[in-house]
């Protein structure tokens, strides 16, 4: 089961339950692969709310390499998610809202807390940065 207090989260791909996770090093390989030279720059790139299908590609493969799963971008590539594009986009959001914006914010169950997302502060990768 995934932790949030850990930055993890489950996901359904190919049928399955994975489990997926920004670690320190499977951050870094995101800042290399999208040319930041730190986590806010990483986190700006996706704080916009755009993501292309190779940004989710590689942003999920990263997760999963994050907990320990010995899987390529490609494999990735092959994999189906419940919703099909929408289900990839909800995974990659979840995933870098657990990532970057931590539980505060969130109820129990993940979602935003109305008075801060109504404020504009839910969904912001590091509060304060605006």
């Amino acid at each position: 089961m995934a932790n949030r207090h850990r930055g993890e989260i489950e996901a359904q791909l190919d049928g399955k339950a994975f489990t997926l996770c920004l670690t320190l090093g499977a951050l870094a390989e995101l800042e290399a692969v999208f040319g930041h030279d730190d986590m806010v720059g990483l986190a700006s790139r996706f704080e916009r709310g755009r993501i292309s299908a190779r940004d989710a590609q590689r942003v999920i493969g990263a997760g999963l390499r994050g907990v320990g799963y010995d899987i390529s971008d490609a494999v990735v590539a092959s994999m189906q998610a419940e919703g099909g594009a929408a289900g990839f986009v909800d995974i990659v959001a979840r995933l870098l809202s657990v990532t970057f914006g931590g539980s505060e914010g969130t109820s129990s169950s993940g979602e935003p807390e109305p008075q801060r997302e109504a404020e504009g502060i839910a969904g912001v990768p590091f509060p304060g940065t605006r």
